[in-house]
Order: structure tokens, then C-alpha cells, then sequence
């Protein structure tokens, strides 16, 4: 499909509830969608609701109204009104997800995080763990922490982790969420070939990118969250 993701009229907000039930509208009506091969980047100050459309799309927040559409098993899904089982199998197989922080296992060793997402797809262990490692050594993580827990390691550290994690699968759709933060330079740029190597292979991609060279490097295209905010459309 060469539109593997439509969002559509979405709207999100919170309920304070140690507020008195305060509504808090977060985004209003977000609406774009997301082509095979490109990399698309929300952009608009931090507090615009950039990581939550991102979180609505993963399903970790649920929707107030709206339509979240993926093509997933060859089927249309709409991720807003999908059950608890189906989000799961989009996540196995259909859309990825970099996370702005690395969320480890205790006592898994980092070469047995980045392979997991291969392994609940079937793949075999040795197999596995053979591209992990690959990952984990393009990524400049040295061999002496791939059999540790990443817990003890350092923000820069996790975020490779993180990273070879949600880069190892060919997941159509993948979703990054501030993924060269705790970078440097040379690692940013490895990330960015990294990149660049999904959208040749027909992924869909759409970040988060705070850092501007990486943004300007990487986007096709900049969605500008700031025309969903829920005051604009008020006024």
C-alpha cells in the first residue's frame, strides 16, 4: 500500500483528576497521512502534542475521536476503536516504535532486548542474536556490554540500545521519538544512514527530531502540529 497510514480527525485531551476533573485538550482534529518511503517530521514547540500523536498512533493513548487507519495483514485497521489483541499483532508485525527512553527488562542482557522484537515474529534465537549484535556493533556499543542489562549504562548507551531495537525489524511503518537525543555526532550520524536505508526500502518513517541538522537532514517533509492546537482552532 502506498499510503500505509492515515490519521484523520483525531482529538486528544487528559483529565486532571487530582485537578477536579480538569480537561486538558491536548490536539484538535489531526489530520495527515504517511507515505511508503518517506520521512515525515512533526515539528512545533515542546508541549504542541508531538510524542502524544505518536502515542496514539503506537496505541499507548487512546483517542478521544477520530480515526488512526493502518494497513496491516492486508487489512484496514483503525487503530482508535482496535481492541487490546489486534494493537498488539500491529505492533509485532506492522508499526515500530523508537521511544524517547529505553524501558529494559531487568537482568535481559542488551543483545537479548534489541533481538526480542525478531523473536516474537518467530525468528530463531541464534539468528536473532547474530543481527542484534551486528546492530549493536554499527551502533559503536562495545562488545563487552552486549551480554549485560542496559539498566546500568548510560543515557547514550540505552539509546543505542533502543535504537538497534526498533531499527532491527522491517516493520512498513516506524515511529521515532527523539532517537539521536542522547547521541553524538558520529552515532547522529549513523542514525541518519540508518534512516535513510528504511525509507530506500519503503518504510514509512515519522519522527520527532528536536536537534536541527538531523531534522533538516532526514525530513521530507514537516508536519506543523501547531495548526492542531485546540486554542488556535478556538480563536
Amino acid at each position: 500500500m502506498a499510503t500505509p497510514l492515515v490519521v484523520s480527525e483525531v482529538c486528544k485531551s487528559f483529565t486532571m483528576h487530582l485537578q477536579g476533573g480538569i480537561r486538558l485538550p491536548v490536539v484538535n482534529d489531526v489530520a495527515f497521512s504517511l507515505a511508503a518511503g518517506e520521512c515525515a517530521v512533526l515539528g512545533g514547540p515542546s508541549g504542541a502534542g508531538k510524542s502524544s500523536i505518536l502515542k496514539m498512533i503506537y496505541g499507548s493513548y487512546a483517542v478521544d475521536s477520530g480515526q488512526i487507519i493502518v494497513s496491516h495483514g492486508g487489512n484496514l485497521v483503525n487503530l482508535a476503536a482496535a481492541d487490546p489483541r489486534t494493537v498488539i499483532a500491529v505492533r509485532r508485525d506492522t508499526i515500530g516504535y523508537v521511544s524517547q527512553f529505553l524501558r529494559a527488562v531487568p537482568r535481559v542482557s542488551a543483545r537479548d532486548v534489541v533481538a526480542e522484537p525478531l523473536i516474537a515474529r518467530g525468528e530463531d534465537l541464534a539468528g536473532a542474536r547474530g543481527k542484534a549484535q551486528t546492530l549493536l556493533a554499527r551502533l559503536n556499543l562495545p562488545e563487552r556490554l552486549w551480554a549485560l542489562p542496559p539498566a546500568t549504562f548510560s543515557g547514550g548507551e540505552q539509546q543505542r540500545v533502543n535504537i538497534a531495537r526498533g531499527f532491527i525489524t522491517d516493520h512498513p511503518v516506524l515511529l521515532l521519538d527523539e532517537p539521536t537525543a542522547s547521541l553524538d555526532r558520529a552515532n547522529r550520524e549513523i542514525v541518519i544512514a540508518m534512516i535513510a536505508e528504511k525509507k530506500a526500502a519503503g518504510v514509512a518513517l515519522l519522527g520527532i527530531f528536536h536537534d536541527q541538522d538531523v531534522r533538516e537532514t532526514v525530513a521530507d517533509r514537516i508536519i506543523d502540529v501547531t495548526r492542531f492546537a485546540p486554542e488556535r482552532q478556538a480563536a
